[in-house]
């Protein structure tokens, strides 16, 4: 079985930094078309330059805007011609008070991390069914392939309890009950739908926060029984396999990359 995902077309979106800028970059070293979407234009442009050559192009809108989406599918088609893959990356967290009944940051984590990814996965699966039916020819004996692939990258958080984390914990819970949602409804058109959901990742906002908290980073370690941090690249490696074909019967499942955290005692341990 092939875990190939070269000639493919991939939208990421979140692609500016951190584990979705890893996501587009290993996508496309591994032969893949690759769309990177952010709302950070500059850091876009300074990440490919101003005119993306070979397999990376890049789109910088807001996603929360229902346009920007259609932009956005605009663009990937006219550069490439399909859409076979959407990783759903672009997450923000932001604490939240839970006794605080005038704060929004509930109401702008659900909009950012779960109706983002819901409004461009409806969008692109209509894209994906389309070309499907086109792809299909009537003398073909074979079974169908997989008409596309969606991921969201979800959090530990879903699971885990922290007060000042309320509204990222209860937007990744719902992001994960999305994807199996999602799973059910387009597995008739051949659209396999998963998620990523890890916890600390060494990225460069994480490196900046563990230079001056050598606290912190002995917390994450303690609690991980792998006893390290994750690397932007295995979350990457995770999220290919779910693409590929190799993965062609997993469908509305929330793969964990953790180092195994969650399998412990949740009191004292970071919940992200």
């Amino acid at each position: 079985m092939s875990f190939s995902i070269a000639g493919k077309t991939a939208i990421v979106t979140g692609a500016a930094n951190g584990v979705g800028r890893a996501i587009a970059c290993h996508f496309a070293q591994a032969g893949a078309n690759v769309m990177f979407a952010d709302i950070d234009e500059a850091r876009l442009v300074e990440e490919l330059g101003a005119e993306p050559e070979d397999n990376r192009r890049f789109f910088a809108g807001d996603l929360r805007e229902r346009l920007t989406i259609a932009n956005l599918l605009s663009a990937t088609i006219d550069a490439f011609d399909r859409i076979d893959i959407l990783v759903n990356a672009s997450r923000q967290m932001q604490p939240s008070d839970p006794l605080d009944p005038d704060g929004d940051a509930v109401e702008e984590l659900l909009q950012q991390n779960l109706m983002t990814s819901l409004r461009l996965s409806q969008c692109v699966a209509k894209r994906m069914i389309r070309q499907a039916e086109e792809d299909e020819s009537p003398e073909s004996v074979t079974a169908p392939t997989a008409a596309g692939t969606i991921i969201n990258l979800s959090s530990i958080a879903a699971r885990r309890t922290h007060p000042a984390l309320l509204g990222y914990s209860v937007s990744t819970a719902a992001l994960d009950q999305l994807t199996r949602s999602m799973a059910v409804a387009l597995a008739p058109h051949r659209i396999r739908v998963n998620a990523v959901a890890f916890g600390s990742v060494l990225s460069a906002s994480l490196q900046e926060t563990l230079k001056d908290n050598a606290a912190y980073r002995s917390d994450i370690k303690d609690h991980t029984p792998l006893g390290r941090i994750a690397k932007p690249g295995e979350v990457a490696e995770a999220v290919q396999f779910l693409a590929s074909d190799g993965a062609q019967f997993l469908t509305g499942q929330i793969m964990t990359i953790d180092g195994g955290r969650t399998l412990l005692d949740p009191v004292n341990a970071p919940a992200h």
